[in-house]
């Protein structure tokens, strides 16, 4: 069982503290990947957060959470959300050179007129990196 735990951290730890290469996976905190898009009635703008990535070559995916801005107007009578409100998404981000695409997944929570739900999106973006 130690052994086994051992294998596993320096695997982990490969993955994590080698050199940058030009493919392999890697573990990340941010990317500098800014994307936007549209759902249920409103745009959001995203930034890819924490991460798990494979690159090679001009190719890169993540999967992470997504810190984003969703903006919509909120149509209900009395009490009002603001119209710009930070949210996580989590989901999958595809890179080719510096145009990315996204696939996040958004939660929707229960109000009186709507059961929760799962939204899931796509956006278009661009790579800083």
């Amino acid at each position: 069982m130690k052994k086994n735990f051992y294998a596993a951290a320096i695997i982990v730890s490969g993955f994590c503290f080698s050199q940058e290469k030009n493919h392999g996976i890697k573990a990340g905190f941010f990317d500098g990947i800014v994307t936007a898009g549209y759902v249920d009635h409103g745009a959001f703008i995203n930034f890819t957060g924490p991460n798990i990535s494979f690159k090679n070559k001009d190719i890169k995916i993540l999967i992470g959470m997504l810190p984003s801005l969703r903006i919509k107007e909120d149509k209900s009578e009395g009490a009002k959300n603001s119209t710009i409100m930070p949210t996580l998404g989590a989901g999958l981000t595809f890179i080719y050179k510096k145009f990315a695409l996204q696939v996040p997944l958004y939660y929707n929570t229960k109000t009186a007129t709507q059961d929760g739900a799962w939204k899931t999106v796509l956006g278009l973006g661009y790579s800083f990196r």
